[in-house]
Order: structure tokens, then C-alpha cells, then sequence
């Protein structure tokens, strides 16, 4: 058999806990929080309680860094450190926590770091029993949730902390993560070699979360390390021949190894490259072509591949606009509420909103004329037609102007019994000029039929 060794043993501690940074020198990606004379930096590297009273919540997806830059900090400052989960404490644990800290510092001088993973899950009761200890400085808050602390977190404690914004870490930072943990005596020591495809398939399948990439890494060690295993014992040759060669060479971490270890196709997606480029192309002429099958089917493909969902909400806001316009007005309130949705609870969940916007967008009917409209008047403005503006709808509020003639002969349309009046608006150079033409798909066939009404009488044509 294959000596595995400590780090690739499935009952050894996980190598992400493993590889948790010991302080913010080593944190991967939030550059953004790590600049010099930021608030983490100068708390972790106050020894004299001058900033302890600065307690922070961090906001931010999974595997981003949130307990891993409250342990640094805690480390780097030399404080005590106290964790707990809002999934498992309550009240009682949060004023043991408050009484030992007062202690410490009033007895020893030393101050506490209190970690509070998923604060967004304690009620206003449970908040309301951190007030006290933070208010006073006992001890130094940091929270961390996954949610908009807008929304779960209680104002007073607020006000009285830092809201910091984690991100998704790049592809770049992740492949530090990888390498690192493939080196590194705490994680699985050289023990492996990792291909370049299974390197980058690891960082495309983690989709920014560090803690996702160092379990398909360590899951796909463990698979790589049992493969010449399996082989030496089903070689017809002298099993014992077969257990030293194994020995002798590490295991290899192959794009196919990983595909099993994490038991996902391996989808040949660059995110920067053609095949980014390829099926959102796909994607945005299947909506458009209101083929919801393969609309959903590219969308999958994009969610599996680790596209940054953002980006999909974003042509999905886009799409909305560009090719259903006012055929389906809802169709644009759809699409912003997916996007703000896909921001508000991040993924895997996202995917459900994205998937609701697609199918609404897919099946609507479909309109460009809004957006065929915009282009034409942009490029009339380009073309020099841009005229004066007819004196009647000039600003005549400024003094001077009405001597000018600004204002003078308006006709306000609400004096009107239809609401509509006979009145030049374009410039003079474009009179008569036609930039929206209505189809009759969907809600633009009302449209089309009251707009050619209002421009009879705009235009004194009734």
C-alpha cells in the first residue's frame, strides 16, 4: 500500500484548518483590507490595547477569509482569543464570555478577541447581549456574516462597529492557496504533484471560496494517492516489485483525478477565454431566441464552470433591456431583482433567482426597438443634428430669460383634457424625426397603436 502519510489521510484535520494562515502576512486576496494603517492591520499589530476598542463585522461569501483574519488578528496581537458560533451559543454563552474578559483585563491586562461566526443568525435579544461588552471595551468584536448587515445585524451594534467587505478571491490568489498547501509542511508536504489542468480546474471549481479549493485539493490527494495503490495490488506482476515503485514515485493529481474526487464534470471553461466568450454568446441568443431549454442549459453550464454569477446577472439586466424592452415591462424589474437577489444571498442559492429571470426572459415576448431607438438618436447626435432647443421649452426660470423669449407659447399638457397638446419638442434640424418604432409582440402592440395616436396630435396632424 501506498504510504499516504499524515496529510492525505481522510481522518486527519481538514487541510484547510491546516493551512489557516498564523497571521495577515499570509492571507491570500483582501488586499483591499491590508493595506498599511488599515483597521485589521493596526489591530493586529496593537500589543498596547491603543485600538482595542475597534470591533469590526465582516461581510462576505464563504471561504473569503472571515475567521481566518480574526484568528490572525487575534495571534498577531498577542490577545486572547474567544470563538463562538451563532448556530450553537446563546445568551448565557455571551455573558460568560462578556464577565471572563472584563476579568482578564481588569485583573491581567489582557484583552479578548471575540470571534462570532454567522452573527446573522443570533436574534435582537442575542445581539442586544454583545452591546454591553463592546460599548465598554471588554472585549474587541468580530463578527462575521454572510449576509447584508443591513438587514440582520442590530443598528446600535452597527454604529459602534467597522463594516468591512470581504470579496471573492481572484483565480490568481487562489492558485497561491493551492501551491502553498501542496508545499507546505502543514499541508500535504510535497507529497503530491499537482498537473497544471487539475491546478487550474481546482481554482475554477472554487469559485472564489479558499475554503472550497483546499477540500477539492485535498479530496483529489487522497484519490491520486490511492490510484498506484489499486494498481500494484491488481498487477499480475510480484505485488511487493509493484508496492516499491508506487513508493517510489509520488502520486499525480490529474484534471481527471480531480473530476472524480469532487465527482463533477470537468467543464472546459476559461473564464477569460474563447469558451467564456462562446457560451455567453450561446447564452444571450438562446434568451433572445426565446429557446428556454438551451437558454438554462448555458446558464448551467456558466454556474458549473464558476462564472462569477454578477457578471450573469448583469447580461441577464442587459438582455432584459436590449431584447424584450417594453414587449414585456416587467421583464427589466425581473432581472435587477435577480441580480440584487444573487448579491444578497450569494450561491449555490443564487442560481434559483438567475434561473427565475431566465426562464421569465426566455419566454416573454421580444422587443428591441428601445434599444434599435437609443442607437439611432446617438447616432443622429453624433452626426451633428443636434439643433437648438425650441425656445417654448427653454429654462425660463433665470432672470432675463423670459426677455428672451424662453418659455414663451408653451403649452403644459395637463391643461389639457386628454393630456396631450399639439407642440414641437425635437430641434428645428430634426422635425419630424422617428427614433421608436413599437413591434407588435407582447405589451408593444398597445403601445403601437396609443403612440401612433399621441403623435398625430403632438405633431397637429387630428
Amino acid at each position: 500500500m501506498v504510504d499516504s502519510g499524515p496529510g492525505l489521510r481522510s481522518g486527519a484535520t481538514p487541510l484547510a484548518v491546516r493551512m489557516r494562515p498564523t497571521s495577515l502576512d499570509e492571507v491570500a486576496g483582501q488586499r483591499h483590507l491590508l493595506t498599511p494603517g488599515s483597521p485589521l492591520v493596526a489591530l493586529a499589530g496593537d500589543r498596547t490595547g491603543e485600538s482595542g476598542s475597534v470591533s469590526v463585522i465582516l461581510w462576505g461569501p464563504p471561504g473569503t477569509g472571515k475567521t481566518t483574519l480574526a484568528q490572525a488578528i487575534a495571534r498577531s496581537s498577542g490577545r486572547k482569543f474567544v470563538e463562538l458560533s451563532a448556530v450553537t451559543a446563546g445568551v448565557r454563552d455571551v455573558r460568560h464570555v462578556m464577565e471572563e474578559a472584563q476579568a482578564s483585563r481588569d485583573l491581567y491586562g489582557i484583552s479578548t478577541v471575540l470571534f462570532l461566526d454567522e452573527i446573522h443568525r443570533f436574534t435582537k435579544a442575542q445581539q442586544d447581549a454583545l452591546l454591553p461588552g463592546v460599548e465598554n471595551g471588554w472585549v474587541i468584536l468580530v463578527a462575521a456574516t454572510t449576509e447584508n448587515p443591513s438587514f440582520s445585524v442590530i443598528s446600535p451594534l452597527l454604529s459602534r462597529s467597522l463594516l468591512l467587505t470581504l470579496e471573492l478571491l481572484s483565480d490568481d490568489d487562489l492558485g497561491v492557496l493551492v501551491d502553498r498547501a501542496v508545499a507546505d509542511p502543514r499541508g500535504l508536504a510535497g507529497k503530491v504533484v499537482l498537473d497544471p489542468e487539475a491546478r487550474a480546474a481546482i481554482v475554477r471549481l472554487a469559485s472564489g471560496d479558499a475554503r472550497r479549493a483546499l477540500t477539492a485539493l485535498e479530496a483529489s490527494a487522497i484519490s491520486a494517492a490511492a490510484e498506484p495503490a489499486v494498481a500494484a495490488e491488481t498487477s499480475d506482476g510480484d505485488s511487493e516489485s509493484g508496492e516499491r515503485e508506487a513508493e517510489a514515485s509520488s502520486p499525480v493529481i490529474t484534471a481527471d483525478v480531480v473530476a472524480r474526487a469532487v465527482d463533477r464534470a470537468l467543464l472546459r471553461y476559461d473564464r477569460n477565454g474563447d469558451e467564456h466568450y462562446d457560451v455567453i454568446s450561446a447564452f444571450i441568443k438562446s434568451v433572445r431566441g426565446s429557446d428556454v431549454d438551451a437558454a438554462l442549459h448555458y446558464l448551467a453550464r456558466m454556474i458549473e464552470a464558476g462564472e462569477d454569477p454578477r457578471f450573469i446577472a448583469r447580461r441577464i439586466i442587459v438582455l432584459a433591456s436590449e431584447d424584450i424592452g417594453l414587449a414585456d415591462p416587467q421583464a427589466l424589474g425581473v432581472a435587477v431583482a435577480a441580480a440584487d437577489a444573487v448579491q444578497y444571498i450569494g450561491m449555490p442559492e443564487g442560481r434559483i433567482p438567475l434561473a427565475q429571470a431566465v426562464v421569465h426572459l426566455a419566454t416573454a415576448p421580444k422587443s428591441n426597438a428601445a434599444y434599435l431607438g437609443i442607437d439611432q438618436a446617438i447616432a443622429d447626435v453624433r452626426a451633428g443634428k443636434a439643433g437648438r432647443v425650441p425656445k417654448h421649452l427653454r429654462d425660463a426660470h433665470y432672470p432675463g430669460a423670459k426677455r428672451l423669449g424662453h418659455g414663451k407659447g408653451y403649452r403644459y399638457p395637463h391643461d389639457d383634457a386628454i393630456g396631450v397638446v399639439a407642440q414641437e419638442y425635437l430641434p428645428d434640424t430634426l422635425r419630424g424625426a422617428v427614433y421608436y418604432e413599437p413591434t407588435e409582440h407582447g405589451n408593444e402592440r398597445e403601445v403601437s397603436a396609443r403612440l401612433a395616436k399621441i403623435r398625430r396630435i403632438v405633431r397637429g396632424e387630428r
